[in-house]
């Protein structure tokens, strides 16, 4: 790991270095740490490469500053290489000299002109953030890459991206207007267009920036020519050093198009001014599905004249890797078709227009050409729905991570990622590239770009596996000569990175001599990103695909017992889906507040791997002087991990970490001694039914000053909330079991044992009895069974051995419910899921329908089941009732997300109206909240997301699912949500056609105050 390759084997004294960036006046952030050069050695490729440091510029002037220092030799030769989102899939931004990542504090949108369509960003704003800001103005960046969610405007102008729509939207590079670079002098350099007189006066300066306009200038010209019959004529042109566009038609001079593609090879980009869009008004997708992928290839052609926008394939293995996705429960009906047939490839076309009728025109040409010949596709349909499409294409996005799943050791690989030809070729050409890789017995999933001849393909891999990794060459070489015969490219839109050896192969040598020059002369001492594209002269060959480090071979040296262990962190990929900006979205709540890659599922999964093999080599006797120093950072990195889950169904490789946390901390505290907290908290389900029993003693004492500054400073807790008393819940006897099981079916259909959780029980019994008198009030009998403990605790704190017997103890206390045959229904999101994510329960069905075992249900997917059912009428609509807004508990949207839809239509069944609005997480997260050491960080991620969507909203209609969601509001926001059943309970009870069979919520009290007072015996409550 500590090995060092820097361009000729030279050695950098990069500590004087660091030292004297620190004293320039440099304002970013510096990281050395083992920990954070380990999160960075690994993109979305093959390759593994450890740097030396990384550095995190806060301003352009930093920029400069580096480049300034790197440029003087005082410190031996120090290389640069800038990275933006990360998920480079050829290791483009991998070195072993020094990173710079634009992404945490250069992402701000500078300024925008709306009436000159124009709006200037810094390198590490991200491509959704820029069209999040812009669409309110009905405005775009064309440019649309399946990494939209954290590709950044800096990495998509280094390998000039284009993605989906680029047939008729084109490039990054068509829409730069200026780009403000740092060269590698230090200064900077803002490139744009240049009439003819203006480029004159440039080249004519005796100055880094004059030589570079004359030598670019001087080789467009002179070897016009060579150029013309080499670039490819297609969409997908030879990216990186893109001499074809430099001269216009009328002789202007655009070095941007040469910077655009090359990778921080000869510039660093500082600033970009980009060309916007206007959004087209009306949008429209169809879904055309095919028997085979053969046939849906061979029909693109036929449907380019219906001029869609896009048209995106995806093949039978990426089909059969979405349905066992959660994204289709939306599309099953766009993805499945009506036929009975297998739909093994699918053809999605995009339209888009500025009026109805100007699509409803594209839409009829279309469907002409389907009609004309009906026995070419199995059907199709057609989406106009804004939601569905987006989840069409999200499905689309995910291709990449779905390919990761092809099952066992290996798993879609990328490295001959993005292969491009005419598309007219393109089913001939997929003919000939799937033959090469039958014929080394690769299974494989194949998607993309249709329309332009771009194609995605992922062969399984088992990198670890030394025959699978010496697969990569010949397939490479057969590949890249498979794309030249067909007059294309192995390099379509991802660019190049450690493939830049073959540039030669598709350059010719006389055109590659000439790329070599046009590097040295803008980096002569070859420390931007050497050993990628080009070389200048007197210096080194190009890295090769087979001596870069590859990550399978650090992986092979995992010992077995950890590889299992730890399975889901050797598959991650690197796709980077974790890395999303929007603090709305739910997925890794700690990254989207810290910028900090190490605090990511991607960042967490390259540290397990390498504490998996360090350890390895430990344990067979050898001693890693990096392990202790990376066990501490790999510790500190999942103390600030949530345990939201939303990794374990969001990540397209469903890398969970918090399941591998609870396995490394069960490992790590066997030789390091817990926390009293820890021992307080895996007390604490046992003691609460206690506690309950006093709390009108326990919390008026715990409300002491003095206890609650020892709970803070002795256990590190903060804010905990006050005990509700034990109410009516029953333990089932011997009895109870047997009455239950022989009641007439009649019986048992209305009859329901609502189940207690832990917390919810003890800390918002309100909740529970809200829950019991909707239940009654709809006709059910209901009894009301008391929790057991469930665990969840011990698993977050890793004390496997422990929450494996409460697991169990759990799961028998349930099946004795559930085999009575009368519905067990739960309240608490996070409670009812342990049963099919912890508890790994069979959960296929919701009866004994089939064979298989009923489940712990929760109450809203109990509700819809009735409704469906029939035995829940539906009421008429109140027009006077003014809509609900459900903010729903982040691991409950992401592990479940039928529950969106089962709220919905329960309310709207009692004529309620009901909004879901899309929000990250609120920062409490079981007990995370409470530690006084993530406090402030719980506070940040309640502001990011759910403060300004609460500020609007009227406060008697918010509602929430979760328990740990209300206590966060309350602390925060200063009022408690209502949990949906309350608010239906209150309905029913205002029309006033519902008799309650149990005590009304409102007999026992106005509602507490959860914050008032600590539980009983200094124990912290994880809110679930």
């Amino acid at each position: 790991m500590e090995a060092r390759r820097i361009g000729q084997g030279e050695t950098a004294d990069v500590s004087q270095f660091l030292e004297a960036l620190a004293r320039s006046g440099y304002r970013g952030d510096i990281a050395r740490d083992i920990a954070t050069r380990t999160v960075f050695a690994t993109d979305n490729s093959i390759y593994q490469v450890v740097p030396l440091a990384v550095l995190y510029p806060r301003e352009g002037d930093d920029l400069n500053r580096i480049v300034t220092l790197a440029a003087s030799r005082a410190f031996g030769r120090i290389p640069l290489t800038a990275r933006g989102g990360g998920t480079g899939t050829n290791g483009q931004s991998l070195t072993s000299g020094v990173v710079i990542d634009t992404s945490r504090h250069m992402n701000r949108i500078v300024a925008l002109d709306v009436e000159a369509g124009i709006v200037a960003v810094e390198p590490g704003v991200v491509l959704n953030q820029l069209n999040t800001f812009l669409r309110p103005l009905g405005l775009f960046f064309p440019p649309t890459v399946s990494t939209a969610s954290r590709a950044t405007l800096g990495g998509m102008a280094a390998t000039d991206a284009s993605g989906k729509g680029s047939r008729i939207y084109g490039k990054t590079s068509d829409y730069i207007e200026t780009m403000d670079v740092v060269l590698a002098n230090g200064e900077t350099l803002s490139v744009k267009t240049l009439e003819p007189s203006a480029f004159a006066v440039v080249a004519g300066q005796d100055t880094l920036a004059g030589r570079i306009h004359r030598e670019v200038h001087r080789v467009v010209t002179e070897r016009r020519d060579a150029i013309r019959d080499i670039f490819p004529d297609m969409n997908r042109g030879l990216t990186g050093y893109n001499l074809k566009s430099v001269l216009d038609d009328s002789g202007r001079f655009r070095l941007q198009y040469l910077l655009a593609g090359s990778e921080g090879t000869l510039a660093i980009t500082r600033q970009l001014t980009l060309r916007v869009r206007r959004l087209p008004a009306c949008r429209a997708v169809v879904g055309i599905r095919y028997a085979s992928f053969k046939t849906a290839l061979a029909d693109v052609q036929r449907l380019i004249a219906a001029d869609p926008i896009a048209i995106e394939i995806l093949d039978d293995k990426v089909l059969s890797l979405a349905r066992e996705d959660t994204v289709w429960n939306d599309l099953g009906d766009v993805l499945g078709g009506a036929s009975a047939a297998p739909v093994c490839g699918l053809n999605v076309l995009e339209f888009i227009a500025d009026s109805a009728d100007e699509l409803r025109a594209s839409l009829d040409r279309l469907l002409v050409l389907l009609a004309e010949s009906p026995e070419i596709a199995l059907d199709w349909t057609v989406v106009r729905d804004p939601a569905l499409m987006a989840q069409l294409w999200s499905l689309r996005e995910k291709s990449v991570g779905l390919l990761g799943r092809l099952g066992g050791n290996r798993q879609g690989t990328a490295f001959i990622e993005d292969t491009a030809v005419p598309p007219e070729k393109l089913a001939d050409f997929v003919a000939e590239f799937r033959a090469i890789l039958d014929s080394h017995g690769l299974i494989y999933g194949m998607f993309g770009h249709a329309d332009v001849g771009c194609l995605h393909v992922r062969p399984a891999l088992d990198m670890k596996d030394p025959a699978d990794a010496a697969l990569i060459r010949p397939v490479s070489d057969a590949v890249a000569a498979l794309t030249k015969k067909y007059g294309g490219l192995l390099w379509g839109e991802h660019g190049r990175g450690f493939r830049g050896e073959y540039s030669p192969f598709f350059f010719g040598p006389e055109l590659y001599e000439e790329l070599c020059r046009i590097k040295g002369v803008f980096d002569p001492q070859n420390v931007l990103n050497p050993g990628k594209l080009a070389a200048p002269n007197g210096h080194s060959d190009l890295d090769r695909i087979d001596d870069v480090p590859l990550r399978g071979a650090f992986d092979r040296a995992i010992a077995p017992e950890h590889s299992h262990r730890y399975e889901r962190a050797l598959a991650c990929n690197g796709n980077g889906a974790c890395f999303n900006w929007d603090a709305d979205d739910p997925m890794c709540p700690s990254y989207k507040a810290t910028r900090d890659r190490r605090q990511s599922p991607k960042g967490r999964a390259a540290l397990l791997r390498e504490w998996a093999r360090l350890r390895s080599e430990a344990e067979r006797g050898e001693q890693p002087a990096a392990l202790p120093a990376l066990e501490d950072e790999l510790h500190a990195s999942l103390m600030t991990c949530l345990s939201c889950k939303a990794c374990s169904s969001q990540c397209p490789i469903k890398v969970d970490i918090p399941a591998m946390k609870a396995q490394f901390l069960d490992v790590y505290h066997r030789r390091h001694r817990r926390r009293l907290r820890d021992h307080l908290v895996a007390r604490m389900e046992a003691a609460l039914p206690i506690a309950r029993r006093v709390s009108w003693l326990a919390n008026p004492l715990l409300r002491a000053a003095s206890f609650l500054r020892l709970t803070e400073h002795v256990a590190g807790l903060v804010d905990l909330p006050a005990l509700r008393p034990a109410r009516g819940a029953i333990m089932p006897s011997d009895a109870h079991i047997q009455t239950w099981s022989r009641l007439p079916a009649d019986s048992k259909c209305r009859t329901v044992l609502l189940v207690e959780d832990t917390f919810t029980g003890a800390f918002d019994g309100d909740v529970v009895h809200a829950a019991l008198d909707l239940l009654r009030a709809l006709g059910y009998e209901v009894h009301l069974i008391a929790a057991g403990p469930n665990g969840k605790p011990l698993h977050v704190l890793g004390m496997l051995d422990r929450f494996a017997r409460a697991a169990s103890s759990a799961r028998a206390y349930h099946r004795r419910l559930l085999d009575t045959g009368l519905p067990v229904v739960g309240i608490e999101p996070i409670a009812v899921l342990m049963h099919e994510v912890e508890y790994r329960m069979d959960t296929a069905t919701d009866s004994d329908g089939g064979g298989r075992r009923p489940r712990v249900r929760s109450l809203e997917s109990f509700l819809s089941a009735e409704i469906e059912a029939g035995n829940i009428a539906a009421r008429e609509p109140r027009s006077d009732v003014p809509s609900y807004e459900l903010f729903l508990h982040c691991t409950e949207k992401t592990a479940n997300p039928r529950s969106t839809a089962g709220w919905e239509r329960i309310f709207s069944t009692f004529g309620l109206r009901i909004e879901t609005p899309s929000t990250g997480c609120c920062g409490m997260a079981g007990l995370f909240g409470h530690q006084r050491e993530h406090a402030a960080l719980s506070e940040q991620l309640f502001a990011m997301s759910w403060a300004a969507r609460l500020a609007s909203k009227d406060k008697g209609h918010v509602l929430a699912t979760g328990f740990s969601c209300r206590c966060q509001t309350k602390r925060f926001a200063g009022f408690t949500p209502r949990h949906p059943a309350e608010a239906l309970v209150e309905h029913l009870a205002r029309r006033g056609s519902t008799r309650f069979a149990s005590p009304s919520i409102h007999d026992v009290g106005e509602r507490s105050d959860p914050h008032r007072s600590p539980i009983a015996a200094g124990v912290a409550t994880p809110h679930p």
